[in-house]
């Protein structure tokens, strides 16, 4: 697997731009009337989702006896059960988004669509679930940019996403763009648009590997 899905980078190499910040509850409509202003078909509501999304690790052999975790996300729409799974794979931040001349955070992003076989294929490659969790949400779109307002929720027993609860009294806000590589000048477009959120809400360089060793 771990070949494969080298292979698979190699030939579909994509790159997703992005920028992220949080919001209280309470300010959360205030922030989707101004995304309603600001994003494409305005005058629409805007598109919902409703997802569960499980994430799977294997750790694959790396250069002597180190051991590369990777990482996969697999999810499918419980509002609309009858459409395919997806898996998505990203990669870690490249070094070059530490850069304070770099206007947002750059990973390589692969996602496809899959048949509802997909649990079992990951598990029978040695994947294993490393957590899950739900997202409920909006999400808006400019152009080539994408905006979601995302309320996360655990799951009170695992694989039951009839008994969940809120893990925060605040939103994920998270505006990217996938865009073949070589594209860097798309970040400042979206460093743009992310000065108009302000002060509802502060889009920012984050890397998720720091917050985890704090």
């Amino acid at each position: 697997m771990t070949e494969g899905l080298s292979s698979v980078i190699k030939i579909l190499p994509a790159k997703e731009y992005y920028l992220q910040g949080s919001i209280n509850d309470n300010a959360k409509d205030v922030l989707l009337h101004r995304l309603r202003g600001l994003c494409d078909s305005t005058e629409s509501e805007p598109e919902t989702f409703h997802d569960h999304e499980m994430v799977y690790v294997i750790r694959a052999a790396g250069p002597g006896t180190q051991q590369i975790p990777i990482t996969v996300r697999a999810s499918h729409a419980l509002d609309h059960p009858d459409e395919p799974w997806h898996l998505r794979y990203v990669g870690n931040p490249e070094a070059s988004s530490s850069d304070r001349s770099k206007s947002a955070m750059v990973r390589t992003c692969i996602d496809v669509g899959t048949s509802d076989e997909l649990l079992p294929f990951l598990q029978e490659l040695g994947f294993r679930l490393d957590f899950e969790y739900v997202m409920k949400g909006y999400m808006f779109r400019k152009g080539r940019m994408k905006v979601t307002v995302s309320k996360i929720f655990r799951l009170l027993q695992q694989g039951k996403t009839d008994g969940i609860e809120p893990v925060s009294l605040s939103c994920l806000i998270e505006l990217s763009l996938i865009a073949p590589t070589g594209q860097d000048a798309v970040a400042d477009d979206m460093k743009t648009f992310a000065e108009q959120l302000k002060p509802l809400v502060q889009l920012e360089k984050i890397d998720s590997r720091r917050l985890q060793s704090v």
